[in-house]
């Protein structure tokens, strides 16, 4: 049986591993912006996370009749392999003002918690734990088997989306925060975050949605 619930376990952490939203913000005074050239940016040393994710996110945004375009045929190399200046990277925001676009949705890992579950060999619902005696006998193991803790991570990360045109202090248009919650594929968990991001985007109105 406890086997069997193991197994049981990891299925269901497996299955859980998703994108959850945990906060969006709108900046109220960029309420009618639609971005329409977009440059799409990952920030992570990951090189094929970050060449999935944003192929995955421009491809997305095309469908959405949005002029997407991904940051790796856009940025040298020697622009991202280096650490830039604050007026570098200004000019390089110009240069891309110049090409036409209007926009740039970044984003970046904020930071990783690790979190700890606890199984038992059997779950019970319907007020099943009313004796005291049943409850610490099923759970007592926690005294004698380690084993029963699983360890996962959330990646917690963020979404931005500002606007090249303002010159201003405030071009920040859109941010929001995501939990991904124990990634274990690349493709699948770009997907998933892709995927909130978009229904998000949505649901602000800055982005038109394909459900009419």
């Amino acid at each position: 049986m406890k086997i069997l619930w193991y197994l049981l376990t990891m299925v269901l952490l497996l299955n859980c591993s998703s994108t959850k939203l945990v906060d969006s913000w709108v900046d109220q005074e960029s309420v009618n912006f639609t971005p329409k050239k977009v440059l799409v940016l990952g920030i992570t040393d990951n090189l094929t996370a970050r060449k999935i994710f944003e192929g995955e996110l421009t491809k997305e945004l095309q469908i959405r009749n949005i002029n997407a375009v991904e940051s790796f045929n856009v940025f040298t190399t020697s622009f991202i392999s280096t650490k830039q200046t604050e007026d570098n990277i200004e000019k390089e925001v110009e240069r891309l003002s110049e090409n036409g676009f209007d926009a740039i949705l970044i984003s970046t890992v904020k930071g990783v918690n690790q979190k700890t579950v606890y199984s038992v060999d059997m779950y019970r619902t319907d007020y099943y734990w009313r004796r005291f005696g049943r409850y610490y006998y099923f759970y007592q193991d926690v005294y004698f088997d380690p084993g029963y803790y699983e360890n996962y991570n959330i990646y917690n990360v963020e979404a931005s989306l500002f606007d090249l045109k303002n010159h201003e202090d405030k071009s920040l248009v859109w941010v929001a925060s995501y939990n991904i919650i124990d990634p274990k594929s690349i493709n699948t968990t770009v997907k998933e975050y892709v995927k909130a991001i978009i229904e998000t985007l949505e649901k602000e109105a800055i982005i038109p949605s394909l459900i009419k």
